[in-house]
């Protein structure tokens, strides 16, 4: 494949999601479908423009985790666009990602255990937060080239879709790694098995054959 080809993402197939799958604060299956078709417009937009101009795709020469917070970034803008009952969250990181409207002042809360935190992840498991949580949690896994493919001698290959999991998940569903007093480490939760198989059981949208 060439440069020029993989700059066009693949579109979702509407055969693969999930019409029986459940959703939280109005959030539907639908909304979820226009937001994955919108952000492969922008990207291939982008990548599109780059292209005319000898610059590598965005997903390219972007550190993977800038990448990868620019696809949740997008799905916090996005998704309150198709569902009216969701809102970003305007508190600055504040948690979680969407909270449902006019519940918290000026739609802004630090921390509440009301509404769905938002992940995009290249990995299919072991996702991560910085604390164990019982709340809403969706996970936008996807398949793209990364910064040291070259160097790899991995060929351009389209941005893609690969899953969009959700559940709610309890604070039993993460394993916390502290930290050593002299450590220097960011303490992190991973969701465990036992979170991986309540999310993979409600997968909104799943497409993984290469």
């Amino acid at each position: 494949m060439t440069e020029y080809t993989a700059c066009k993402p693949i579109i979702p197939d509407p055969q693969k999601f999930n019409s029986q799958a459940k959703l939280p604060y109005g959030l539907t299956v639908d909304n979820i479908k226009s937001v994955l078709e919108e952000y492969v417009d922008f990207l291939s937009f982008i990548n599109s423009q780059l292209h005319t101009r000898k610059i590598p795709r965005l997903e390219s020469f972007l550190m993977p985790a800038t990448f990868s917070g620019i696809v949740g970034e997008f799905m916090n803008f996005s998704i309150p666009k198709y569902c009216n009952s969701l809102v970003k969250n305007q508190y600055h990181n504040g948690h979680p990602d969407l909270i449902p409207i006019n519940v918290f002042p000026q739609n802004a809360v630090q921390y509440s255990d009301r509404g769905i935190e938002v992940k995009a992840s290249r990995y299919m498991s072991r996702w991560q937060g910085h604390n164990p949580e019982a709340i809403w949690l969706m996970v936008f896994c996807f398949d793209s080239n990364k910064l040291e493919d070259p160097g790899k001698d991995i060929k351009p290959k389209p941005f893609k879709f690969l899953a969009v999991y959700a559940a709610k998940l309890n604070r039993d569903d993460w394993n916390f790694s502290g930290r050593s007093k002299t450590s220097r480490r960011t303490s992190t939760a991973t969701v465990n098995n036992k979170g991986l198989l309540k999310m993979k059981s409600n997968w909104i949208y799943e497409d993984i054959s290469k």
